[in-house]
């Protein structure tokens, strides 16, 4: 069994080069970094956000392809019922969820070994169909960013803290999950509404 911690952000409300930091692959040298032909990257987890590259997030905005997209407490409480479904369908574990505006936090047990990338792809995949479905396709034809982060939680100490993370740590959730508030085990809307 593996648990992962899964993150993706809503189509263009994150950019590359974002003052609030960002994970990137982006292969210039910083002031300050020693000389080398490829400074460490920044897409690997434990390794610093990036910090604002105004250009790259001028660059990135220009290439969006529709405006950035924001749920709402409504379509949180959709793509969360979703996840759950998608979960149950595929045999996992869902431990944690939490839906804000501009992305999703998931802590998830899967079976084996499966890449955590299309794990990911999965919950995104099914997310979006229930999305187009009830509220049409938007014009950048897609709700998510491409990729997402993918942490592989490694102990029941990591767990507990990415479950901790996810339930307790995040602004505004619009949609929180846990197996272990209430029956069914969901509430939409702040914690303990």
């Amino acid at each position: 069994m593996r648990v992962w911690l899964l993150t993706n952000t809503t189509y263009g409300s994150w950019l590359p080069g974002d003052p609030r930091g960002s994970v990137t692959s982006v292969r210039d040298a910083r002031p300050g970094d020693p000389p080398a032909a490829v400074r460490v990257e920044h897409d690997i987890p434990g390794e610093p956000y990036e910090d604002a590259i105004p250009g790259l997030e001028a660059s990135a905005r220009e290439r969006l392809t529709g405006p950035p997209l924001y749920l709402d407490r409504e379509k949180a409480g959709v793509v969360l019922a979703q996840f759950r479904e998608t979960a149950g369908y595929r045999g996992w574990a869902l431990r944690a969820a939490a839906v804000m505006s501009n992305h999703f936090h998931l802590v998830v047990q899967v079976p084996g070994n499966p890449d955590p990338g299309k794990v990911l792809a999965d919950f995104k995949a099914y997310g979006t169909r229930v999305l187009n479905r009830r509220y049409g396709r938007p014009p950048s034809a897609t709700w998510w960013t491409d990729n997402g982060s993918k942490r592989k939680l490694t102990d029941e100490a990591a767990v507990a803290a990415g479950v901790r993370y996810v339930l307790v740590k995040q602004p505004n959730p619009l949609a929180l999950w846990s197996p272990d508030e209430g029956e069914p085990g969901a509430w939409v809307g702040e914690p303990g509404a």
